[in-house]
């Protein structure tokens, strides 16, 4: 056992991964009296980042802070800008007065990490899980490694909050390999000194030949310091880095810049599960490919199910039934609050995904905010509504036949 920190032999429940999903779980279930664990693989909880730093008010609100905190580094008060291929654009406004923060995530995730072990969670960095352990058929507890050395702990169950990568998870639920339209390859500036149309306005560009599958984003983390980047499909013919380096250096406004950080790494963006839980295992947020598949966000999606399953957790607690058919209530409460909403989204996704560049022009000319508000929420109803006013689009319908 590892003889430092007061580190027990046994959890009611171990988290591997520390970021935000990860974080409120143990929060929430230990505000419950639970007694948790939470291994983080890398040294610094946060460091590095791998977003593009965007939140909205209501969900920074709704995780338990005021708005005043200082890892928020700017206000989205105008809404967002989106580029088609030739230039022209649709302007999103804010509404309801429903505006956006970006934030410096290195200082979120440790204040996420705070707010979990002020409510009595334990927390380790640096600890790399390297594997379940199995007893008859359940999971009950974790083998990891600290400085080279490996130690096992035990827990009555094991979360999988462990991103993208989900090696454990993989394990234990037997995850077939991500298919390439269900991963996307992101790659991410952080520039200083740059001249920005509106530094409370989020940018979007869209096209094949400058993000293909994917798009382009310029978040304003202040007046002349951004966070520019996008994601394309990971089989694409270059790199992510290579077409981002190709478009900052179309703009004069952006190539002047100093660069201060990079970031690369995949996004899920498809491949949501039908089933994340097992005996005595859960998966939530990255692991469980719990990402908008249109614009690759996994903050609001891997804290809302962190709430779903501590609730199934604590339940599971006071029957003293980890089983799969018990924490199965985890699986159907998701779908029916997240996941039909986020398939009903990824089939738009595909559909949007075999539109050109010279169609996708003529498209936004008719479309309007409310039209890609609901879009966003997987109503392709509202595609409908888009092409029957104007019958110049009716060739769109064969891009929109959902199977």
């Amino acid at each position: 056992m590892l003889n430092i920190f007061d580190l027990k032999e046994k959890y009611d429940i171990i988290v591997i991964g520390a970021g935000p999903g990860g974080c409120k779980l143990a929060e929430l279930c230990a505000k419950k009296g639970l007694d948790c664990l939470v291994l983080e693989k890398r040294q610094e909880i946060g460091a590095p980042k791998r977003c593009a730093e965007g939140i909205g008010k209501e969900h920074l609100l709704n995780l338990g802070f005021s708005g005043n905190e200082k890892f928020i580094l700017n206000e989205i008060t105008t809404g967002s800008i989106l580029y088609a291929p030739n230039g022209q654009h649709i302007i999103l406004p804010i509404k309801n007065n429903k505006t956006g923060y970006i934030l410096e995530r290195k200082l979120f995730d440790k204040e996420m990490a705070s707010k979990a072990a002020l409510a009595g969670a334990k927390i380790f960095a640096k600890c790399d899980v390297v594997d379940a352990i199995i007893e008859n058929d359940f999971v009950c507890g974790v083998e990891f490694e600290y400085y080279e050395k490996k130690y096992k702990i035990k827990s009555d169950i094991v979360i999988s909050a462990e991103g993208v990568e989900a090696k454990i998870a993989r394990n234990v639920l037997n995850l077939p390999i991500s298919k390439p339209d269900e991963i996307m390859s992101g790659y991410q500036y952080e520039i200083e000194n740059i001249d920005l149309d509106n530094s409370h306005r989020l940018e979007f560009y869209i096209g094949v030949d400058i993000s293909p599958g994917g798009y382009i984003w310029i978040f304003p983390k202040g007046k002349k310091k951004a966070n520019i980047g996008l994601g394309i499909y990971s089989n694409t013919k270059h790199t992510a880095k290579y077409y981002l380096d190709k478009w900052i250096n179309t703009k004069s406004n952006l190539k002047k810049g100093s660069v201060l950080e990079e970031n690369a790494g995949a996004i899920p963006v498809g491949g949501l599960l039908k089933k994340m839980t097992a005996n005595g295992f859960l998966t939530i947020g990255d692991a469980a490919r719990q990402v908008h598949p249109l614009h690759g966000g996994g903050l609001y999606e891997s804290t809302y199910a962190a709430k779903i399953a501590a609730d199934v957790i604590t339940d599971a607690k006071l029957q003293n039934d980890f089983s799969d058919k018990f924490l199965d209530k985890y699986n159907k409460i998701w779908w029916e609050k997240r996941g039909d909403e986020l398939l009903r989204v990824n089939k738009i996704k595909k559909c949007f995904h075999k539109i050109s560049d010279e169609d996708f022009n003529l498209l936004i000319k008719s479309v309007k905010d409310t039209h890609i508000a609901n879009i966003m929420k997987g109503n392709v109803f509202e595609i409908s509504k888009i092409i029957l006013k104007n019958p110049k689009l009716i060739k769109f319908s064969k891009y929109f036949i959902l199977k």
